[in-house]
Order: C-alpha cells, then sequence, then structure tokens
C-alpha cells in the first residue's frame, strides 16, 4: 500500500520508513528538511513531499493516493496556545484530509507522557492525567482521533515509551539522550558516573517501534490504543556497567544517589501488544551495539 508519513526523517519516523519500504510499501513522506537524510531520498520507493504539519496543500499533495496515514511528527510550543496551535490542531487537520482524501488507515504517535504519573496499573485504559503541555498535548490528540467517528477510516494509537537507536542508516539520525552521552565521556576520561539509585525505564529500540507501528497497519484494529514500550525494566546502573565492560581500562566508578526512589519499579503493561500481534519486545538485546556507538562518536 502508499502510506503518507509525517515526522519519516526523524527518529522514530525513519525507522518506520525503513521498515515500510522492507515490507513492500510505497512511502510519501512530508519533511521540511528532505536532504536530511539521503538514504531514504535517493530509495525508489520514497517520495519526499517538502511542507510541515501546518501546510495544508502540502499534506493534500502527499495524501494524494495514499491508502493509509502514519502521524509522528511533533509540533512544539513553550506555551498552552502554541501546543494548541502548533501540534493539536495539525493533528485535528491531517484527520480531516486524510478522510477526504480517502484513506482507509490513520495511526497517531501519542506517548506514555500522555497518562501522567505512575500507577500501580498501567495499561491502555488507564485514566490520562498528564503532569505537563506535552503530555496535555498528546492526550488531546488522542481524543480527536478516537472522536472523529464521521469517517469509515480505521483509527488507532500507538503510545511510545523511552526508545533508543543508533540511525537506521548510515546518514540517518539518531535521538541521543544525554545520559548514554555523559555516561561514555566519563569512562573515556576516568571520570565517576552519577546516577540516580533505581532509575530506569522499559527501554525499547527504533526499530522494535517500527514493528509495532507496521504491525497495526497490517491490521484490521479500529480506535484501540497500544502501549509500545520494552517487556523488561532496564536500570541505568546496568547501562552504566555495560558501558564499563566495554572499556575495563576505565578508572570510573558508579556514584549511586538514593532519592528514595523504590528497588521494585512500577511498570507500564505490555500486554495487549503481546496477544494482539505476539510482540514480546526488550530493548536489553540493543544495547551493547548502542552503548558501542556511543563510544565511537565520543572518540
Amino acid at each position: 500500500m502508499r502510506v503518507f508519513l509525517t515526522g519519516g526523517t526523524g527518529f522514530i519516523g525513519h525507522y518506520v520508513a525503513k521498515n515500510l519500504l522492507e515490507c513492500g510499501h510505497e512511502v510519501n513522506i512530508l519533511t521540511r528538511h528532505p536532504d536530511k537524510i539521503p538514504s531514504l531520498k535517493k530509495h525508489p520507493g520514497v517520495n519526499l513531499v517538502c511542507g510541515s504539519i501546518h501546510d495544508v496543500v502540502a499534506m493534500r499533495h502527499g495524501l494524494e493516493g495514499c491508502d493509509a496515514c502514519i502521524h509522528i511528527a511533533l509540533g512544539w510550543g513553550e506555551t498552552p496556545l502554541a501546543m494548541l496551535e502548533n501540534d493539536t490542531r495539525a493533528t485535528a487537520l491531517l484527520l480531516e484530509l486524510a478522510s477526504i482524501n480517502g484513506c482507509k488507515k490513520f495511526i497517531y504517535t501519542s506517548s506514555t507522557a500522555a497518562m501522567g504519573k505512575m500507577r500501580p496499573s498501567m495499561t491502555e485504559n488507564t485514566v490520562l492525567m498528564p503532569i505537563d503541555l506535552y503530555g496535555a498535548t498528546k492526550a488531546a490528540g488522542e481524543a480527536y482521533v478516537l472522536g472523529f467517528t464521521s469517517t469509515s477510516m480505521t483509527r488507532n494509537i500507538v503510545r511510545p515509551g523511552y526508545t533508543f537507536g543508533n540511525p537506521a542508516w548510515p546518514d540517518g539520525c539518531s535521538q541521543p539522550d544525554k545520559r548514554f552521552t555523559e555516561m561514555a565521556r566519563a569512562i573515556l576520561t576516568d571520570q565517576d558516573i552519577n546516577i540516580i539509585k533505581n532509575d530506569g525505564t522499559q527501554f525499547i529500540h527504533a526499530s522494535q517501534q517500527a514493528k509495532l507501528f507496521a504491525s497495526v497497519l497490517d491490521s484490521h484494529f479500529n480506535e484501540e490504543v497500544f502501549l509500545s514500550l520494552g517487556s523488561s525494566w532496564i536500570g541505568w546502573k546496568e547501562i552504566a556497567e555495560r558501558m564499563i565492560t566495554k572499556h575495563p581500562q576505565s578508572k570510573s566508578k558508579i556514584i549511586e544517589k538514593d532519592l528514595g526512589w523504590a528497588e521494585k519499579p512500577m511498570l507500564y503493561s505490555v500486554a495487549k501488544i503481546a496477544t494482539s500481534f505476539g510482540l514480546a519486545l526488550d530493548g536489553r538485546e540493543f544495547l551493547d551495539d548502542h552503548i558501542q556507538w556511543q563510544m565511537n562518536q565520543i572518540k
């Protein structure tokens, strides 16, 4: 099928684009930076549409002949009104344009931030209680996607958690977390590594995120939400230990600051993607490669 993709030259987006192409789909990518990833630009299955998520003409052009729309791009703002205008409005506009142009499927990229504060049970049905503008914007986007019922277009939502990874192509892009970078630099310069005790998350690799997007695209689900995180919790202490193993001559020590965080973390449920698609996504298998890549960037 032909897929219209926003954010396709960004970190998660270019992994999604690569996966779609490997699955035999054609991809129309809306981007403000068509020269950002040369490997993507020259791919025969890619049509780059220059424009932003506020450019009605560009989006209409890019949606022509598309069977599906995957919305990953984020419009940012520092105030509530700016976020409303730059992101929420853009999502509502794209929903209408996709439906008018005959798209059969729409996938919206939300975030675990829409759910807000961690509670003992974090499932797709947990009440959304965002604690910042980003989370509020994503929650609003979800509401528009699910509330847009005057269409035959199926509408589903993916809520990614912490996503990491090297570039999908050698000339692609990453979204480096400064903690990875700071740890790598500390180890290579024999400095101590400072972390918060019991800090970690359900890391997921960007290629695994792309698998879920492809699974949702190929499904017949409608008006569903899917949490997309790793199946296991990984602590920053483990990551630091793995980094030191990569550079055993380092004199770095791990210094943990105790803020009273519980040893046993509360987790997001990933049962739904397991039962719906048979996906058990564990970011741990990609960690060593990413750690080595990070250290190579510092050297």
